[in-house]
């Protein structure tokens, strides 16, 4: 019990050492963001628009004019988006700390993939808003081995009040090719405080190998820091009880937006072991694919 205060006081510390990031109001109702096919963004006002073209009044270009068979997508700016008079884009991995999931869920149509160290890998695609599913494996047959882990991983996420409070219900289901009896698995409940760039997600779960379910449950603590325009704060942690002694595993990094993909690094430290200081560096690369079904916003028409 002491182990797991002293876990609960570092992460509470961490939370507020950078609580300081407010956010900006403004005003931005009527603004959008339009993306073209050849990977330009602008962000403005819609003044009228036809079969053709769309008027658009930017700040720092002014009025422009957009040809409607280029436009790839467009968005409705939200006023939270803005801080320090920076447009700040949309999360493209929200669902997820460095591993372990959070509350929020994948919009129907949209995944990702994730790979850290070459070996892992893993996708996961949102059938509906509130569903998704996904796969992964380790290759360990590119090393010369034959034994290859691989599984799957459902999820199901119930938006409990929207941007604020999140559940998400999912579990692994895996096996080891090449091995006998070898299935192995995990379920877990984690609830997530704070909207997809800030929030703080507390999670219960028990493993599963061998045949036999853990007898204690795995407790994860885990937050997400925005601090700028493509710069998060990760922290992803994890207290477990065994028969000879309590663990404590502590992931502490950071996560860099370059385009849509997002670069996690960052080092992973057990706290509690035989005296020895580990500290295991982590780098992972995630690249979305796929897009919402419903994200091409309705622009205004233009006035008779």
């Amino acid at each position: 019990m002491k182990n797991l205060m002293k876990f609960l006081f570092i992460i509470s510390s961490l939370l507020i050492c950078y609580s300081s990031f407010g956010q900006v109001k403004q005003d931005t109702s009527s603004l959008y963001r339009i993306e073209t096919l050849d990977g330009n963004e602008f962000i403005g006002k819609i003044i009228s628009q036809d079969m053709e073209n769309i008027i658009f009044k930017t700040e720092s270009l002014g009025t422009i004019t957009i040809s409607k068979a280029s436009v790839k997508r467009i968005d409705p700016v939200n006023k939270n988006q803005f801080k320090n008079g920076e447009y700040w884009f949309d999360n493209p991995q929200a669902t997820r700390y460095f591993w372990q999931s959070n509350g929020y869920g994948l919009k129907k149509g949209e995944g990702y993939y994730q790979n850290v160290w070459i070996l892992f890998n893993q996708f996961n695609y949102g059938i509906t808003d509130n569903i998704s599913i996904g796969a992964g494996l380790l290759p360990l047959f590119l090393l010369g081995g034959t034994s290859t882990p691989v599984w799957i991983t459902p999820k199901v996420s119930l938006p409990i009040a929207k941007d604020k409070f999140n559940v998400g219900v999912g579990g692994l289901m895996g096996t080891v090719l090449g091995e006998d009896e070898a299935g192995f698995g995990f379920a877990y409940g984690t609830g997530t405080v704070g909207d997809r760039n800030t929030n703080v997600s507390l999670g219960l779960g028990y493993g599963y190998a061998s045949g036999e379910w853990a007898e204690s449950p795995l407790v994860t603590l885990s937050a997400m820091i925005r601090t700028g325009q493509r710069g998060y704060i990760l922290t992803e942690n994890y207290y477990i009880n065994t028969a000879e002694e309590d663990l404590l595993i502590f992931f502490v990094g950071g996560r860099r937006l370059i385009k849509a993909a997002g670069i996690d690094y960052g080092l992973m430290i057990p706290l509690i072991t035989d005296g020895d200081f580990v500290a295991i560096p982590w780098l992972g690369l995630t690249i979305p694919f796929g897009k919402p079904v419903k994200n091409m916003a309705t622009a205004p028409k233009k006035k008779k």
